[in-house]
This record gives structure tokens, C-alpha cells and sequence, in this order.
């Protein structure tokens, strides 16, 4: 990859805008007095089928079960209020400490905790069933391809559109789902703005740049964007005066409220995992008690102290509700410290050479206690039986639907792809022709990455002649 150019500074009075995807600069804006534009994205999100979809998603333990544990839609809403809360925290701090001019101050402490909380809502709208097997299920099955299937592809996409393939991103298809009018002729999307959106990329660069583990940039460390909506992130970084890192590549530096989105995202999954791995009885109370208290304060004990903590969890019966109550005052903390370590980091944020996250930002006491939780987390909780089994379920699920989909796709004349055709839903248009492979294929990866893993799993078993589907 080139080297690094020079990067001119972020300013805070330029990386926010009401503009909206699908919407003419000059055109009016229809006034509310109720929610301002940033209020009218979180709704926007809240109420979309993509969203309610995430209901039957995977987060980490598989659905449904007996207990019920988080699910992508509970993990989205929970971020969504954490990330609320960080924006609040940042946006007063900034808004005190730069300037006098009302739309400025008035943005940071009103609106920015909007923009956070809908940038949260929406961080795993993308993402396709099965949870990250999902994804990997998409990239292995793309880039195993052999024969004249994958001639066929070769031949017909660019080196920029294979990649979008091979290194299938949830974050970029998040943008995707965001943004793509699909079979509707209004272009935009769900038409949120352009801030709210910048929020979600964590890897504002192309599928071609990403995930390059060389380069020593955040940015590059997965993917941000497809080929096909490359332009409308080009004109959201326009826009918003987000700056090239590569002249030559696809590859920005990242909007300083990215930050904020992933704190809460990290805050929030660190914690719950084990809370619902306690619940399932995977963990003990007594080692959830062991990761999380030493981040508490040791000396005193009063409010917030390790031995108010202690007295406190020693009076509550249920041990569910103990590690309730040891989360919360977590996440508050957690809180409080990602939002300080925010503002510590100002001049590298707005200069775009931030390349870790805010955990990394921590004191380095913070930073081994966050080891461990990790640690811990992906041998007793994401390599856990019943969790490998999803992820191998879902490889097998998704790889089995793309390769007749996609089959179907590339040989349109054959009886069994017209049949195959017909249940792709007509949101994802389909012309089937040498010219179109690629935006074909993307509608069939549409389709499948959109499902519920209810959904794929039926599906699946219907087409492959596991079940035979009832006449209704």
C-alpha cells in the first residue's frame, strides 16, 4: 500500500450535517417540531424490517433457547443506550470547551447523543445470520469458488468487485442495507443523514484496501464500503471534510464519532457475553465477580468502591440479579472513563492518526483487566459447544443457499434455476444478464445476508430436500 499523505486536521464544526442520502443539497428540509433530523434517523432505524429482523440473529449463543439471552436486536438497542450516554458526556465536554455559536453548541450537547445512539442502533444491521460465521461463510464460499463458476464471476466483475465477495464485511453491508434503494425508484435509502452514517463506518475504506493487517491503520483492518456505494461514501467524506489517507487507494480517515459507536459496542458485548454465559451456567458468579470487580476502586467505601460493591451484591438473593447490578455500575464506568479517554485523544482524533480504539486508550491497568475478560471470553464463551455448532450450521446453511443461488444466477436458462429464481424476494431485483452479474449476485447475497437464521435455516431445508414445504 502507498505511504501514508499528509492529513489536513478534522475540525468540529465541520464533521456534522442534517444532509441525507437521496436528498438535494438545495432541496428544503422538511421541517419538525418535534424531533430534530438526527432524532428522525434513530426512528427511522427503530421502525425498519431490517432492524426487527436482527430479533431472530444470532449475537453469540443460539436462538432460540430456553433462556432467553441477548439476541442481535436486545445487544443493538442495549449499545444504542450506552452509546447515547457517551455522546452525551463528549458532547458537553466539546460543546463548553469550543466556542460561542448556538447551531455549534447546540448540536454537540442536544444532538450528538442522537447521532450516537442511532450510529449504535444500526452497527449491526448488516450483519448476515449465524453471526460472524456468517460472514465468514460468505467470503470462504466466494473465494473457494472453482470451475466454470468461478470463470464465469472472474470474467465478469472487476478486481474491486470480486473483493467485495471475498472479503464480505458487515460493516460495509451495513452501509449497503443503509443506503441501496434496491427495487424502489426513490434513491437513498432510508435517507438518514450523512453524520449518523459516517458514525457507523469503523473501516472507511474499499473492499479492494481493507482488511490489510500490514498497514498499520485502523482503517484498513477490515472494510467500510462495497464498490457500489463507494460514491455515496465519497460524497459523505466530501461533505463532512473527512480526509484521504492513500491518494492512490480507496482509504480515509476515520470520523472521530466512529470512536464512540465502537466504545459502546465494546462496552457493551464484554460484559453481557458473560452475563448471559451466567445465565446458561457456562460461568460462575464467582468468576464474573473476579473479571469485573478489580476495575472498581479499592480503597474506601463508599459509593462506586470495591467494598460497597461487595456489601451491596452480599444483600441481593437472586445471583442473576447480583451480576445485574455489578454490570450496570460496569457499564457507567466504563462509561465515564471511554468518554474522558475521548477527549484526551482529541488532537489524534481530529487528525485522523488515532489508530486504536478507546479501549487501547485506557490506563494500562485497564488495559490487562480488559486482556482478561478477552481471555476468558474466547475460550469459555465463544468456543463453547453449543456456539461451535452454530457457527459450523451456519457455514454449511449459507454456503448450501449461495451455491444454488448463485448457480441459478450464472445458468438462468436451466429449468431448476428458473424454479430457484422465483423465491428470491422481489425487493432484490435480478436481470440476469453477462453485464449484470455483479449487481445479480450482490441481490442474491442481499437476500441471504438479510435472512433471520429461523428463516435461512427453513429455507435451506426446503430447497435441499430435507423437508418437504406443505401447500399452503
Amino acid at each position: 500500500m502507498p505511504a501514508i499523505s499528509h492529513l489536513y486536521t478534522m475540525n468540529w464544526e465541520t464533521l456534522y450535517s442534517p444532509q441525507r442520502t437521496g436528498v438535494a443539497d438545495n432541496k428544503k428540509r422538511a421541517y419538525d417540531p418535534v424531533r430534530n433530523s438526527f432524532q428522525r434517523d434513530y426512528d427511522r432505524i427503530i421502525f425498519s424490517s431490517a432492524f426487527r429482523r436482527l430479533q431472530n440473529k444470532t449475537q453469540v449463543f443460539p436462538l432460540p433457547g430456553s433462556v432467553f439471552v441477548h439476541n442481535r436486536l436486545t445487544h443493538s438497542l442495549e449499545v444504542a443506550s450506552v452509546g447515547r450516554s457517551l455522546g452525551k458526556a463528549v458532547g458537553e465536554r466539546i460543546a463548553s470547551a469550543n466556542g460561542e455559536e448556538k447551531l455549534f453548541r447546540e448540536f454537540y450537547r442536544y444532538e450528538l447523543p442522537s447521532v450516537i445512539a442511532s450510529a449504535c442502533l444500526a452497527h449491526d444491521i448488516g450483519n448476515p445470520p449465524f453471526g460472524h460465521s456468517g460472514e465468514d461463510a460468505i467470503r470462504t464460499f466466494f473465494a473457494g469458488l472453482t470451475g466454470e463458476v468461478k470463470d464465469k464471476i472472474t470474467s465478469s466483475l472487476t478486481p474491486h468487485q470480486l473483493k467485495d465477495f471475498e472479503q464480505f464485511e458487515g460493516n460495509s453491508n451495513a452501509l449497503r442495507v443503509l443506503t441501496h434503494n434496491y427495487n424502489e425508484p426513490d434513491p437513498g435509502g432510508y435517507k438518514l443523514t450523512y453524520t449518523t452514517l459516517a458514525s457507523i463506518v469503523k473501516y472507511p475504506c474499499s473492499s479492494f484496501a481493507g482488511f490489510d493487517k500490514n498497514s498499520g491503520l485502523i482503517a484498513t483492518k477490515k472494510s467500510g464500503f462495497f464498490d457500489s456505494e463507494k460514491d455515496t461514501f465519497l460524497q459523505l467524506a466530501e461533505t463532512l471534510h473527512i480526509p484521504r489517507t492513500h491518494k492512490e487507494e480507496l482509504v480515509f480517515a476515520r470520523h472521530p464519532f466512529v470512536y464512540l459507536t465502537e466504545a459502546a459496542d465494546d462496552i457493551c458485548y464484554r460484559v453481557i457475553d458473560l452475563e448471559d454465559a451466567h445465565r446458561l451456567h457456562i460461568t460462575s458468579i464467582e468468576k464474573f465477580m473476579e473479571l469485573f470487580l478489580p476495575f472498581f476502586k479499592a480503597d474506601g467505601d463508599e459509593y462506586g468502591t470495591r467494598a460497597y460493591i461487595e456489601r451491596k451484591t452480599a444483600a441481593i438473593n437472586d445471583p442473576n440479579q447480583k451480576v445485574q447490578y455489578v454490570r450496570a455500575l460496569w457499564i457507567g464506568l466504563m462509561t465515564e472513563k471511554l468518554a474522558a479517554a475521548f477527549i484526551e485523544n482529541e488532537e489524534p482524533l481530529l487528525s485522523g492518526t488515532l489508530q486504536q480504539d478507546l479501549l487501547k486508550c485506557l490506563p494500562a491497568g485497564d488495559i490487562a483487566l480488559i486482556d482478561e475478560i478477552n481471555k476468558y471470553s474466547v475460550k469459555h464463551i465463544y468456543n463453547y459447544r453449543s456456539v461451535v455448532e452454530i457457527e459450523i450450521a451456519g457455514y454449511n446453511i449459507i454456503g448450501g443457499l449461495l451455491d444454488n443461488f448463485v448457480n441459478a444466477v450464472l445458468n438462468p436458462g436451466q429449468s431448476r434455476s428458473a424454479k430457484l429464481v422465483q423465491l428470491v424476494a422481489a425487493q432484490f431485483p435480478l436481470q440476469l444478464k453477462k453485464e449484470t452479474v455483479y449487481s445479480d449476485i450482490q441481490s442474491i447475497v442481499d437476500f441471504i445476508a438479510g435472512m433471520t437464521d429461523l428463516y435461512a435455516i427453513d429455507l435451506y431445508r426446503k430447497i435441499t430436500g430435507i423437508t418437504i414445504p406443505e401447500i399452503k
